[in-house]
C-alpha cells in the first residue's frame, strides 16, 4: 500500500489565479498563439512598474550568501515609509505566503473563519490546510457585489468566528471598505482575528491607512510590494501587526523566506515614490479609457475603487477564448462564482486601445 498524506490533504482545493503561465500549452499550441506575443489584462500589478535601474539593481545582489532571514533593512525602510516601528513589520515572500502563516499560527481544527465572497480564493485554501471551516457571506449581484455589513455583523455575533478574512480593495470586484464600515465590524470581533488584505490599496485614490487600528492586538494588515511594483517574478510583501502577534507569526515563517534579491530590490524600489506617484496617473487614467469604452460599446461596468474592475459579458468564459483567439488575454471570473463576469487590469494606452478594438468585434 502506497504511503497515503494526512486526511484532508485530497480534498483540498486549488485556487485558480490570473496571468499566462496559467494557460495551458495545448490551448496556445491549437490557436496558433505565441505566449510572449499575448497582452495579459488578466494580472492587477502596477503595469508601468518596475521603475526604471531596478533589473540592474538585481544583478548587485549577494546570491552567494544567504539572505536575512529577518528582512531587517526591507522593515527599517518600510517602516521610515509607513510610521510603523520595525518590530511591528513581517516580511514576507508576497501576501499569499502570509495568509497562509496566519492561518496556520492562529486557525485551529473545526475553527470557523468568515469569507465575505466573491473573494480571492486563497483564503478558503488556508483555511482548508489548517483544518478550520469557512462561513462565507455572499454579496449580491443586485447590490453590485457590496457586502452587507449589518448581515456580516450579525454572522459575528451569533457565529463567532475565529477569523475574519477581507480583501479592502476586495478582488475581483476592487470595492473598497471605508474606515467607518471596517470599525463597525471590529465593534463585534471581540475574540476575533482580522486580517486586513490590502495588497491593492495603493491603487485606491481615496484611502486611509488602517495601522493605527493594529494596537487594538487583534488586526493583521497585509500590504504587497509585488503589486505595487509589478514584481510578481520577485515575490514580495509585508504583514503589520501589533508586536505580540508579529512574535507569534515568525517562528511559523520559513528561515530565509524573502530572498537577497527581492530584499534588495524592495529597498532599492522604496525610494522612488515619485514614479510610483506618476504610474498610478498613467494608470487611472488608462482605467477612465477602457470604462468608457467599454460602456459605450454596451457592456455593464461594474463600479470599482480599484484599477482593475469587473464587466458583465454574458458568458465569461465563451468571452475569455474569443479574446485569448486575438492574443488577449483576460480574467474569467466563473473561478469567483461569476460565470457572466470578466475581470480587467489596465495596461499601456496603445494595449488597451487593442483591447477595446477586439471587444468591439465581440460585441458585433
Amino acid at each position: 500500500m502506497s504511503l497515503r498524506p494526512k486526511r484532508g490533504i485530497a480534498r483540498l482545493k486549488t485556487c485558480a489565479h490570473g496571468g499566462i503561465h496559467q494557460l495551458k500549452d495545448t490551448e496556445l499550441k491549437t490557436l496558433g498563439i505565441d505566449p510572449n506575443n499575448i497582452l495579459d489584462f488578466s494580472v492587477s500589478t502596477n503595469p508601468f512598474m518596475p521603475p526604471p535601474g531596478t533589473k540592474e539593481k538585481m544583478g548587485t545582489a549577494a546570491i552567494e550568501e544567504y539572505p536575512d532571514s529577518q528582512s531587517n533593512e526591507l522593515r527599517q525602510r518600510l517602516s521610515g515609509r509607513l510610521g510603523v516601528a520595525p518590530e511591528n513589520i513581517l516580511v514576507g515572500s508576497g501576501t499569499t505566503e502570509l495568509i497562509r502563516l496566519v492561518a496556520l499560527t492562529y486557525f485551529r481544527q473545526r475553527d470557523s473563519v468568515l469569507l465575505l465572497e466573491p473573494t480571492y480564493g486563497e483564503y478558503e485554501v488556508a483555511c482548508q490546510l489548517t483544518g478550520a471551516r469557512p462561513l462565507k457571506h455572499r454579496a449580491r449581484e443586485s447590490d453590485n457585489f457590496t457586502p452587507r455589513i449589518e448581515e456580516v455583523v450579525d454572522i459575528i455575533r451569533k457565529r463567532h468566528p475565529r477569523g475574519v478574512f477581507i480583501c479592502n480593495p476586495n478582488n475581483p470586484t476592487g470595492l473598497y471598505l471605508s474606515r467607518r464600515e471596517i470599525e463597525t465590524i471590529m465593534e463585534v470581533m471581540e475574540d476575533s482575528l482580522l486580517i486586513l488584505d490590502e495588497a491593492y490599496v495603493t491603487f485606491v485614490e481615496k484611502r486611509r491607512d488602517p495601522f493605527d487600528l493594529t494596537e487594538r492586538g487583534n488586526v493583521v494588515v497585509l500590504r504587497s510590494m509585488t503589486k505595487d511594483y509589478g514584481l510578481p517574478g520577485l515575490r514580495l510583501g509585508y504583514a503589520v501587526a501589533c508586536r505580540e502577534i508579529i512574535d507569534s507569526l515568525r517562528p511559523v515563517l520559513p528561515p530565509w523566506n524573502v530572498n537577497v534579491i527581492a530584499q534588495k530590490v524592495g529597498v532599492d524600489v522604496l525610494e522612488k515614490e515619485e514614479y510610483l506617484r506618476q504610474s498610478l496617473r498613467q494608470v487611472r487614467e488608462a482605467k477612465r479609457f477602457l470604462t468608457g469604452e467599454l460602456k459605450r460599446l454596451g457592456f455593464k461596468v461594474l463600479p470599482s475603487d480599484a484599477h482593475y474592475f469587473l464587466v458583465k459579458v454574458g458568458n465569461a468564459q465563451q468571452c475569455h477564448n474569443a479574446l485569448l483567439a486575438q492574443g488577449i488575454l483576460v480574467r474569467d471570473c466563473t473561478s469567483f462564482g461569476l460565470k457572466e463576469y470578466i475581470r480587467i487590469a489596465p495596461r499601456t494606452m496603445p494595449e488597451c486601445q487593442k483591447l477595446i478594438a477586439a471587444m468591439g468585434r465581440i460585441s458585433k
